[in-house]
């Protein structure tokens, strides 16, 4: 028998709020002696922003080992609009925020989101997609990050729900595959239309 569903997980990032790394690099590069591919690897591939993420260090550590990795010739206030300034409200995401919108009336809806706290701090304050959601699950917060099973685990304790009553969406299909090994009922964001339909699968 199928289980009563009694919350919905949103990701954050390329599902309410777009993004693009790029962004951040390209702007980098202008005030860095490496290239823009040696600038993405070291944020991105490195373990660095992992840690940052996590909350294992502080954001003024953060932009001193970014400042001499990347030999930069600004200051952190210099700095904060370049790494910052990476996020963007496409026409999808205003269908996924009316949607969770909608949800609220009958389900739980939270956020769960791999992010340091430069990134939440500005979206928090530019970005009002925030309000419609019961409560928010962030990586530096909780010191670990997807797919940690134990951050899975939080994000059902705030829901107050079994893993199997349960909808979670997210763009990366390993952290779904994470989720579903605990029983989430979870499925790969590919847009608000396959996003309903995915929704109606297994909503009452």
């Amino acid at each position: 028998m199928k289980k009563r569903i009694k919350g919905v997980i949103f990701d954050l990032g390329n599902v309410l709020i777009d993004f693009d790394h790029n962004i951040a690099a390209n702007r980098i590069c202008a005030c860095s002696g490496k290239s823009i591919p040696e600038i993405y690897q070291f944020f991105f591939d490195s373990p660095l922003t992992g840690m940052f993420e996590e909350g294992r260090i502080s954001a003024n550590d953060f932009f001193s080992e970014v400042k001499k990795a990347l030999e930069l010739n600004i200051s952190y206030e210099q700095f904060l609009p370049i790494w910052n300034e990476i996020f963007f409200f496409s026409q999808k995401n205003r269908g996924v925020y009316s949607l969770a919108k909608t949800l609220r009336e009958k389900y739980k809806v939270i956020i769960l989101s791999n992010i340091n706290v430069l990134h939440y701090s500005f979206l928090k304050k530019h970005f009002p997609v925030f309000d419609v959601f019961d409560d928010v699950v962030t990586s530096f917060e909780q010191g670990i990050r997807k797919p940690d099973a134990l951050i899975y685990k939080t994000a059902l304790s705030k829901l107050g729900a079994l893993p199997e009553e349960v909808f979670y969406t997210d763009d990366r299909q390993d952290l779904i595959d994470a989720a579903q090994k605990l029983g989430i009922l979870g499925f790969v964001f590919q847009g608000t239309e396959k996003l309903e339909k995915d929704l109606q699968l297994v909503l009452n």
